[in-house]
């Protein structure tokens, strides 16, 4: 049976795995309609249009005023 002659390192095997990241496409940004505004937004993020996430208001906007 083959053995390895040497062990790859883990800054090694860290840069390899952001290059099969960077060459696979992995790294494009998803973009969700907010369910309460519509508005896009990141997943696993606030909404930055009215600070609901999952379903929960986690910041308080205050309205604007003209």
């Amino acid at each position: 049976m083959a053995l390895q002659k040497k062990r790859r390192g883990p800054a090694r095997t860290a840069q390899q795995r952001s290059a099969w990241m960077r060459k696979s496409g992995m790294n494009h940004t998803m973009v969700q309609a907010c369910p309460n505004f519509k508005a896009p937004r990141l997943p696993h993020r606030v909404c930055m249009s009215c600070g609901h996430y999952n379903g929960i208001a986690v910041v308080v906007k205050q309205a604007v005023e003209e």
